[in-house]
């Protein structure tokens, strides 16, 4: 089975940080209001006292390493393949999710590149299929939800695998004929 490009991992490890941004935000907010935010005055009165600041060298490099590392294992556990019978793929590092696309069911292939993926060189593949073409996914409505999506392929293979998907669902559906 094929692997990803090896920069997919910075595009995971950049999608981790971004998503658990606001998270972090709210947790922050949170332990400032209930963890003893207010502290006494010595004028009598309160205070906003900032003490969880002082751990924060600490607690940001230890998430962007754990983010890090949960972006190689995404990366080492993310495989692809061409079979007789269809496009196969399997993905998770806790959970582990197989799928199998038939070359007959797939409807259309689309490439997306998003910002941060062309500046890294990278693509992203969506196989469409008529069950899933109208789920809501990462992109949006109406498309988004592709059951075979490649995240971070290079631009090459991307274009390379794209041919030959359409190749391949085209002769599945001229054999039915």
């Amino acid at each position: 089975m094929k692997q990803l490009d090896p920069k997919s991992v910075w595009l995971f490890f950049v999608g981790f940080v971004l998503r658990s941004f606001i998270p972090i935000i709210i947790l922050s907010i949170w332990s400032l209001a209930f963890w003893g935010g207010m502290s006494p005055n010595p004028d009598g009165g309160n205070e906003i006292s900032f003490g969880f600041l002082n751990w924060l060298w600490v607690i940001i490099p230890t998430f962007l390493v754990l983010c890090f590392i949960w972006a190689k294992l995404t990366y080492h556990f993310y495989r692809y393949e061409l079979t007789d019978a269809g496009f196969r793929k399997e993905l998770g590092v806790v959970y582990k999710k197989y799928v199998t696309i038939p070359y007959d069911r797939i409807q259309n292939v689309d490439i997306y590149r998003g910002i941060l993926a062309r500046m890294l060189g990278l693509s992203d593949l969506n196989v469409q299929t008529a069950g899933m073409s109208a789920t809501v996914g990462r992109y949006g409505m109406s498309g988004g939800g592709s059951e075979g999506q490649l995240p971070a392929l290079s631009r090459e293979d991307a274009e390379q695998l794209r041919d030959e998907l359409i190749q391949r669902a085209r002769q599945a559906k001229n054999q039915g004929l």
